[in-house]
């Protein structure tokens, strides 16, 4: 994320705007896992992810949905199956963020 090297600096709003879109994008508790799960898995399916998460198919499937839409997660088809994985792995520097200071 950029940091604002100089307090008399402005922030890049463009950029500041993207960070908050992104974060509210992730902000749950089975987002966030869904995350965690797919740094380690690379890809799952829906059935895999609500085994893992023992949560719902219908409310799971209501996340990755959005996720996709924001842009977080990518989906691919195969047969009846699709497959999620990270768009964008740096997003899991948001996870080790929250894992390595106090916030948890």
């Amino acid at each position: 994320m950029h940091k604002i090297s100089n307090m008399n600096q402005k922030p890049d709003i463009e950029r500041m705007d993207e960070a908050a879109y992104t974060l509210k994008a992730i902000s749950n508790g089975t987002r966030l896992c869904v995350i965690s799960l797919l740094s380690e898995k690379e890809e799952m399916n829906v059935s895999q992810l609500s085994e893992a998460l023992q949560c719902e198919q219908s409310l799971l499937s209501h996340h990755l949905t959005d996720m996709r839409a924001k842009g977080i997660l990518n989906c691919r088809r195969d047969g009846k199956n699709c497959y999620y994985s990270l768009k964008n792995k740096q997003i899991v520097q948001i996870l080790e963020c929250i894992q390595t200071c106090q916030c948890v």
